[in-house]
């Protein structure tokens, strides 16, 4: 199913919660102006477009390692993804690549199907998106 431009195309978005962004030395290295809540809505405004778009979108919130990795693969077992969204504050953040390696590399176990992509920040996952679903338009 995935690369399809049917109504049903999944999407998991991945990212650090951001209350624990918040307070992580690395991520206010790696994003000093850092604003939780304006991280919070512009993530539920990228879930509110993708949904728009046709696209069914779960959001899957992790900490820094200790249960990341289960939380992702229970996730991942919950249902069939057409495509993953791997946040930027987990890629962008050199403090986290043992982090991103584990979920690429449990992506391609679980889900090996799933297209990845990655955003740049919480504003940019629906254009991350649509590079894989470049059709796709705003229901009526």
């Amino acid at each position: 199913m995935s690369g399809t431009t049917s109504a049903a195309a999944s999407v998991l978005t991945i990212g650090l919660d951001p209350v624990l962004v918040e307070d992580a030395a690395s991520s206010r290295v790696a994003f000093p102006d850092l604003d939780l809540d304006v991280v919070r809505a512009e993530v539920a405004a990228e879930r509110a477009r993708l949904q728009e778009l046709g696209f069914s979108v779960d959001l899957c919130l992790l900490d820094y390692g200790r249960t990341a990795e289960a939380v992702y693969r229970a996730a991942l077992s919950a249902k069939d993804y057409d495509l993953v969204v791997i946040g930027a504050g987990i890629r962008l953040d050199p403090a986290l690549t043992p982090l991103l390696e584990v979920l690429v590399d449990v992506t391609r176990e679980l889900a090996p199907a799933a297209k990845l992509c990655f955003n740049v920040s919480p504003t940019t996952t629906v254009e991350a998106v649509q590079r894989w679903w470049p059709d796709r338009k705003p229901l009526a």
